[in-house]
């Protein structure tokens, strides 16, 4: 049996739908009780208890941290304790854990540095880990489909539209954790993922396809950036989070690293095409 935590977004959804594919046993974890199936547990990330029972039994478990739009570093950091309270208190062997590049760093990376932090503590838990950092999601385009079907922009955080960026479809990373949890390794590990590059330019030529709008490419200025976050719908605090990421890979912080490669395959047109 897997545990799910996720299971209705991009990634733990892929995931739960493979292991279904594969007539592998899972259990989902959902927050909502609305929401929960048959075989369902019901917990909240930030519930020690609840997630232990979730936990207990299985044979693996997929993890992630949740970006809590109005949370404080402390908020984040203190429901990364309880999932590895949970891993820890329910003797899980092996958690597969959804990361990012530049998790190796501490600080300076926005909200990666929660990553950083979930890693760090579910290495103390005893159980077997399986890291996968992730480079950018294909379907962060989601966050500005908004300004692209309304208003004919394609909005840049940074100086230049061309320069090609490492861009991964959620898809690929639901079934690497869906894989990684049927066949754990004997040893924690760090995978890295690797996957097709595209620059911005290319992302706003393909969403004209897909949306049938031109698509006019945006340079947003530093002082830019939150504004245009919030004024998406943003919480204030998840801009300024999001800002800071954007300024860590400007400088160059968020790059792969860990123990082995895989390649993620799928293309941003068919994602797009999803998406749409």
């Amino acid at each position: 049996m897997y545990a799910i935590t996720g299971a209705t977004g991009h990634v733990g959804g892929a995931a739960a739908r493979t292991l279904h594919a594969r007539d592998l046993p899972l259990r989902r974890i959902v927050r909502d009780p609305a929401r929960a199936g048959a075989g369902d547990a019901v917990a909240d990330l930030t519930d020690p208890a609840a997630l232990t029972a979730a936990f207990r039994g299985c044979d693996g478990a997929f993890v992630l941290l949740p970006t809590l739009p109005n949370g404080s570093d402390a908020d984040h950091r203190r429901m990364a304790d309880t999932i590895a309270e949970a891993v820890h208190d329910s003797a899980i062997p092996h958690v597969v854990a959804l990361s990012s590049w530049g998790a190796q760093h501490a600080t300076g990376t926005g909200p990666i540095r929660w990553l950083h932090h979930l890693e760090r503590v579910l290495g103390e838990t005893g159980a077997v880990v399986t890291a996968i950092r992730s480079p950018h999601f294909q379907e962060k385009v989601e966050a500005t489909l908004g300004a692209a079907a309304e208003a004919g922009i394609h909005p840049v955080f940074g100086d230049s539209a061309d320069v090609a960026t490492t861009m991964a479809a959620t898809r690929d990373i639901g079934e690497l954790a869906a894989t990684a949890l049927a066949r754990p390794p004997a040893a924690s590990e760090i995978v890295h993922l690797d996957a097709p590059r595209y620059t911005e330019r290319q992302v706003a030529e393909r969403l004209e396809t897909v949306l049938g709008t031109p698509l006019d490419v945006a340079l947003l200025p530093r002082e830019a950036w939150e504004p245009t976050l919030v004024d998406a719908g943003l919480a204030p605090a998840l801009a300024t989070e999001l800002a800071a990421m954007y300024d860590a890979e400007a400088r160059g912080l968020l790059q792969p690293a860990g123990d082995r490669r895989h390649r993620c395959v799928t293309e941003l047109d068919d994602t797009l095409a999803a998406l749409a």
